[in-house]
């Protein structure tokens, strides 16, 4: 059986991510082969993550944002990504299902992880969110979105919650599956150039 520091990739995680990602065989393997190259202990720490991460957002601050998507995909909270944790991450912001995708976006406004999300989580998130928008871009946003504060407000209301209400999984993956809009307030998408 492989192992994160055998140099190769076990079968059973080969099999697993196939299964649950859109990646082939051969694309697993690169990017394996890349991942143990980089971090040869066969793990990831948040700061190389926000490293990585920082290198897909050039113009803007993603730190605190990556900080959370790091936290969210570290399934067994020891401080690192394993290969597997990396490649989950990688699909679900990227190309995920909805549902998946929303799921996984729960976890990540669920900054304390209880299961409900909070007004002042949703506002730390939007608020990560925010500084990852250029600042040329954020002029362009609409005015009821254009502060962190403003789009929180306006996630939080599409909701119908009160400021100290909280909100569950199965009614933040609905309302946002409902509204094209409140799934941009949630996410940035860079401008294509």
């Amino acid at each position: 059986m492989g192992n994160s520091k055998s140099g190769a990739l076990s079968k059973e995680i080969l099999e697993d991510l196939k299964l649950n990602t859109k990646y082939t065989e051969e694309e697993l393997c690169k990017w394996y082969e890349s991942f143990q190259n980089q971090c040869p202990d066969g793990r990831i720490t948040r700061a190389e993550f926000e490293k990585i991460y920082g290198n897909f957002f050039p113009n803007s601050d993603p730190k605190v944002y990556a900080r959370h998507v790091f936290r969210s995909f570290d399934s067994n909270s020891d401080g690192t990504l394993d290969f597997r944790e990396y490649i989950i991450a990688l699909h679900l912001t990227s190309t995920g299902k909805t549902n998946l995708k929303l799921e996984w976006a729960f976890s990540l406004f669920d900054v304390d992880r209880n299961g409900e999300i909070s007004k002042n989580e949703v506002l730390e998130i939007v608020t990560a969110i925010f500084k990852m928008i250029p600042p040329e871009e954020q002029k362009t946003l609409p005015e009821d979105e254009n502060t962190p504060q403003k789009r929180a407000d306006k996630l939080w209301a599409h909701f119908n919650k009160g400021e100290n209400d909280k909100l569950a999984e199965r009614e933040f993956i609905d309302g946002v599956m409902k509204d094209d809009a409140i799934m941009r307030l949630i996410q940035y998408e860079p401008k294509k150039k």
